[in-house]
């Protein structure tokens, strides 16, 4: 038998076969023959594997969105990916404002209060983008890679094996066709032969199918650690930003006061321990937990002509010679002078006097 004789003939039994299984599944849905159900443990392991598939693809198709919200962009790195090529590097947004603030400083003048506090504003910006840099590489190799992973490699593992037992469930159900057919002895032997080889096959392949299904609770487990990184990246990029802008807003702290709000409003003070007691005994809490410093808290001490001891809360470095430079914790001695702004006091540690921000200080008995 020569090789196009053989490959007529796989190509005839492999069209025979295919018929017979497109007869059985005709035949299955208008309800003239039966069909072999799986066992109620094995179709419960298909829906959950089914569900996981749907599930992992939203979760993963969103957090995408989340992390590079530019379509355009999640595009062209589908392309680099397919590729197997990198991506070129691109500047993000908090990068770019970043840039804009320092380069307008720059060009405002960085002596100017204008100008110093873009510079310092573009300069945290660049540094969130970095943190954003950072979060987005994280989150694709601990959290979205092993989702892809499960999408690309084990669940099409799942769904060619389940499309084979597909094929021997119906082979299996047009062999039980058969034999109830058959009228012949030869004929009915045959068949019998014929369903008892389709069983065993429709039993191994049910087998290797189970299998392969349970260990999605394995799945389960991975994609749980992968969640917990996820979070962990998120945390740590919310935590460096937080600090990033708490250290800004204590630099443009030391601008003198008319440039820290418009329309006379209320300054906001960095954040306090829950016990501190900041100075002025009235001073307002906001819902966000922010304290509100009010000057007319400051009377008592700026009636009195005598001195007070303060703890610093926070660093501040003096924006001028006229200011005292401060470190967290230490103790130093302030007072009240006619005419003074009433965001400041005056400051004195040994020889060393100057202004000092209130926002800084916790008063001690």
């Amino acid at each position: 038998m020569n090789i196009m004789d053989f490959n007529v003939k796989k190509l005839a039994a492999d069209a025979g076969t295919f018929l017979s299984r497109a007869v059985q599944f005709t035949e299955e849905k208008l309800g003239q023959a039966e069909k072999t159900e799986l066992d109620a443990h094995l179709e419960n392991l298909l829906s959950k594997a089914e569900c996981t598939k749907i599930w992992t693809e939203k979760i993963m198709k969103q957090t995408e969105v989340l992390l590079q919200p530019n379509p355009n962009a999640r595009i062209e790195e589908f392309v680099y990916e397919k590729l197997d090529r990198k991506a070129p590097s691109r500047i993000n947004n908090p990068e770019l404002l970043g840039q804009y603030m320092i380069d307008a400083g720059t060009e405002f003048g960085p002596g100017t209060a204008y100008g110093n506090a873009l510079i310092k504003c573009g300069e945290t910006q660049k540094r969130i983008g970095t943190a954003d840099r950072e979060l987005i590489q994280t989150s694709a190799l601990n959290f979205l890679t092993p989702l892809r992973n499960f999408i690309e490699g084990d669940y099409k593992t799942i769904s060619k094996e389940r499309k084979l037992l597909q094929n021997k469930r119906l082979d299996l159900d047009a062999a039980k066709t058969r034999l109830k057919k058959a009228k012949a002895a030869e004929t009915r032997a045959s068949s019998e032969q014929e369903l008892r080889i389709t069983q065993s096959e429709f039993d191994r392949q049910a087998e290797i199918t189970r299998l392969l299904l349970e260990g999605i609770s394995s799945t389960h487990a991975h994609h749980l650690r992968c969640l917990n990184d996820f979070v962990e990246a998120q945390m740590t990029y919310y935590a460096q930003c937080y600090q990033y802008m708490l250290d800004l807003q204590k630099q443009l702290g030391s601008f003198p006061s008319n440039y820290h709000c418009n329309n006379n409003q209320t300054s906001v003070a960095p954040m306090p321990s829950a016990s501190s007691n900041v100075i002025g005994s009235s001073a307002l809490t906001s819902t966000s937990g922010l304290v509100i410093a009010s000057p007319s808290n400051l009377v008592d001490l700026k009636e009195c002509s005598g001195s007070r001891k303060a703890r610093v809360l926070y660093d501040y470095d003096a924006a001028n010679s006229s200011e005292l430079s401060l470190l967290a914790d230490e103790v130093i001695t302030v007072f009240s002078v006619v005419g003074m702004d009433s965001d400041w006091l005056m400051g004195e540690r040994g020889n060393q006097k100057g202004r000092v921000p209130i926002t800084y200080l916790e008063l001690l008995n």
